[in-house]
Order: C-alpha cells, then structure tokens, then sequence
C-alpha cells in the first residue's frame, strides 16, 4: 500500500513551520494591537449548529461525523469537522451571555472543508479570524478593515485591494432586477463574476430564469458608489462612513466594488474581500457584518462583525515570492560530547546555556568522533558548535566554531556566550 497523506492535506517540517510560525505570529500581533484577545473552539461541533449557516453551496462542503452504532451504519452523522470559526463564535457568544460586550476575539486555528483541492486551496487548512461581537457602529466594520490592510501590510504585501459592499445594496440591486424570490441564488452566481466572467455569470442566471441585462446595466461603473444612491441610499450612506472611517484608521488600499457578493449566507451588512494585484489565487482575506447569526443561537439579536485572513494563500504567495524567512531551526548552539568522561560537563555545558536564553541542542549519539557531530549540526542549520575538551576544561575555556563560516575562538567558560548571538 503506499504510503501518502490525504489529499488536500499536507504535512509541514521544521522549516515550513518555522516560516508559519513566523507568518502567523505577525498576524497575531495585529490582531492583539488592535485589541482582539484569543479564543480557540473544538475542532468539530454538533452537527445542527453547523448546518443551515452557510448556504447551500457551503452545506455541501461540510465533514460530517457519523453516529456511532446503528445511526453511524444507516449513515446518520451527529456532528461535523469546523467549517469556519465565525459559527462556533456565535455558538460561544450564546453560551457566554455574560461577557462584557462589544467582545473582540480573534482565533487562529484549522479547519476543514469538502472541497476539490487546487493551487491555495486544501481540505484542511488554518483560518485566522478577527471578529467584533456586539457593536452595531460603522466604526466596527471601519476596525475590521484596518485589521486586514494591517495584517497583509505586516506580512510585506503592498498589491492588494479590499472590495467592499453591502448585503442590502445588493439586494436592492436584485430587487430593481426582478430577482427577489431568488435572491440567494443570484448572489451565488454574482459572487463568481471575477471568476467566469458575465458570459458564465449570465449562463447561471439564465438556467434560473432570471435575464442578466438589468445587471449590466447596473453594474457598468461598480466603483462609483454614488451611482447606486437612488437604488439604496441607506446603505450607500453606510458605506460612505466605513470607507471613511476606514481610511482614517490606515487602511488606504480600500475600494467600493458593487459586485462584490460574498458568498455565505449569513452576511447583513457590509462585506469585504481582499485580493491580490497579480491575481492567481482568488481572495485571500474577506469578511463582513452578520447581525443575524449569534441570534441563531441565542435568540437575541446580536449584532457581530468579523474578517478571516486567508493565510493559506497568502504563505503559498510568500513562498513564490521568496518573502518567507528561511530558518530550518531556532537552535543556536550545539554541544559536542567529546568522551563518555565529559557527559556530565557537556550536559552542565547545555544547562547553562539554556538558563542564559540560548536555544541548545546537545548530541544523544555515542559521545567522540567530533567531525560527525559537528556534520550533523551544519545539516541541522545549527550556526555554532560548542566544543570542551580535556584542555579546555583544565585552561577553563571553551571552543566556538561558527558553523556557517567555518571560523574558530577559544574563549573563557565563564563569559563566552555573547559570541553565540552573531
């Protein structure tokens, strides 16, 4: 049998973590520099909470768990694998009624998804969520949009824009356009328009009987907000002050785009999708206002506003890019074991170390054979080598070999670490 990882999964050694490690801990920070504490929720839930947020494209592409016993053999599921964080928020804001709001959390964890695996896309994958629980204030949405033009900034992008909309311009639009009673459907063949252009866009229209006519006509300048004032004018003068508000806190690479249509089903307000100047690799960070969904849960009327980064996307970029840190390892020293006599002063060697702050690695093969050890920490990307032998101990020295460079130093025991931070 061969032996291969699921598809749409991957596994990632040291070095790519350590790189992910790199991309996710600057996203934190962002996110913890504006205010959002961490929150982090079983990877499945009961399947009912899942199931009827999401649409119906986005139904079908939920894990489902199977019950065990009899329900499990007629096929009956129970529960299912996380399909995003923003339900299981709502589902956490319903069980918490007593936190202080508005409540600001961001959550960084994976989750998965049904879906046919391609470039940037993958069944498992981690989703980093920033979310405001409770403020209905255009300054929430204004937030979320400075969070993502900060997040993708610290991450040493400058190509990109955020398209910005609202759910009830959209549908006004859908409504001016005689499409009301298939509203939801609409949105769903609209939201692929940068991907199969009006041609496929009236294709998926037309198999609903719905002509895509008024739609061009409506949609022929979808950067001038002002345009579609008399169609919607509530949440034009909504959007005029996130934009606004938005702009003021940083975030200058935003843009109103009228046919932008988020595709989940649970969006209220305002929506947003971030995408790349070179395009490739679809949206890689969107969001938006869903006032309805912790209602869902709770039976009060919550109002919530919440951006997802697509970090999987983004590191797929990084890495074509060449912007990803190359580091194989966090380990700055190796300790040579010279005999089975000096185990016990290497080890006090390596304690030493790591009580000063210095990532240390000391050698679990049969102590000797110096040139082997020393091979070993070049091939672990380890740049020093710390080296005490019979003479060192007795002149009170050590050696230091920088292993990148090849270059050598015999320095005192007690005050030579400083020469491992170059």
């Amino acid at each position: 049998m061969p032996v291969q990882s699921a598809r749409g999964t991957r596994d990632f050694l040291p070095a790519a973590m350590h790189a992910r490690n790199h991309v996710l801990g600057r996203v934190r920070e962002v996110f913890a520099a504006f205010g959002f504490d961490p929150l982090e929720t079983p990877a499945f839930e009961r399947i009912e909470t899942l199931t009827g947020k999401y649409g119906d494209e986005g139904e079908k592409l939920i894990f489902k768990i199977l019950e065990r016993g009899e329900g499990g053999r007629e096929g009956k599921a129970d529960l299912g694998l996380r399909y995003d964080l923003t339900v299981p928020l709502a589902r956490v804001m319903a069980q918490n009624q007593g936190l202080p709001l508005p409540f600001k959390r961001y959550q960084m964890q994976p989750v998965w998804r049904a879906d046919r695996p391609q470039k940037g896309r993958f069944r498992e994958f981690v989703q980093c969520d920033a979310d405001i629980v409770g403020s209905a204030s255009p300054l929430a949405d204004a937030e979320c949009l400075a969070v993502a033009d900060a997040a993708l900034a610290g991450l040493g992008f400058s190509d990109f824009t955020i398209h910005v909309n609202h759910r009830a311009l959209l549908s006004a639009l859908v409504a001016h356009a005689g499409g009301s009673e298939r509203e939801g459907e609409v949105l769903v063949a609209l939201d692929k328009l940068d991907k199969i252009g009006w041609d496929g866009v009236a294709e998926e229209l037309a198999r609903r009987g719905i002509p895509d006519a008024p739609f061009r006509a409506l949609l022929a300048d979808p950067a001038n907000l002002d345009a579609f004032r008399a169609v919607a004018p509530g949440p034009v003068a909504e959007l005029e002050l996130v934009l606004s508000h938005a702009r003021s806190l940083g975030a200058t690479r935003i843009a109103f785009d009228a046919t932008l249509a988020r595709g989940l089903g649970y969006y209220t307000g305002p929506v947003f999708e971030a995408r790349l100047g070179d395009g490739g690799v679809g949206s890689v960070a969107g969001g938006g206002r869903y006032d309805g969904l912790i209602g869902m849960f709770s039976g009060k009327q919550v109002p919530a506003v919440g951006v997802s980064l697509g970090i999987e996307r983004l590191l797929v970029v990084m890495e074509e890019r060449g912007t990803l840190p190359k580091e194989t390892t966090r380990t700055r020293a190796f300790v040579v074991c010279f005999d089975d006599d000096l185990v016990v002063d290497a080890l006090a060697l390596s304690r030493d170390l790591r009580t000063k702050g210095i990532n240390t690695e000391f050698w679990l093969g049969e102590p000797g054979n110096i040139g082997k050890q020393l091979k070993y920490a070049a091939a672990r990307g380890i740049p020093f080598a710390v080296i005490r032998g019979p003479d060192e101990i007795a002149a009170g020295t050590v050696k230091v070999k920088d292993l990148r460079s090849g270059a050598q130093r015999t320095l005192p025991r007690d005050n030579f670490h400083g020469a491992l931070d170059a």
